[in-house]
């Protein structure tokens, strides 16, 4: 595990999902503050506790770990117009991600 992207991605896929740590405590049975450091990186959950952070924020494990960068998530209920603009936006990071890589 990379350590250290694992609370900003488990964070990042939590705000994709519109969820408050208080709401994904819920669904995992555990309390606020056990997200909390899970996404401050004072504390990692068990392999139990990763797939039911995969099967509630519908990411992949390797995504979460740091063994992926390929995030995958569902952008229901948005127009084909707004669709498109966050698919340019994410395309636009990446392109910008590669040009700051390269220096």
């Amino acid at each position: 595990m990379k350590i250290d992207v694992f609370g900003e991605r488990l964070k990042a896929a939590r705000k994709i999902k519109n969820m408050t740590q208080l709401g994904l405590s819920a669904r995992l049975d555990v309390s606020k503050g056990t997200i909390s450091a899970y996404e401050q990186a004072s504390s990692y959950p068990s392999i139990e506790t990763v797939v039911k952070l995969c099967e509630v924020l519908v990411v992949s494990s390797d995504y979460l770990l740091g063994l992926s960068d390929n995030l995958t998530f569902e952008i229901g209920g948005l127009t084909d117009e707004q669709r498109n603009s966050i698919l340019q936006f994410i395309s636009t990071l990446e392109t910008a991600d590669r040009i700051i890589s390269k220096n």
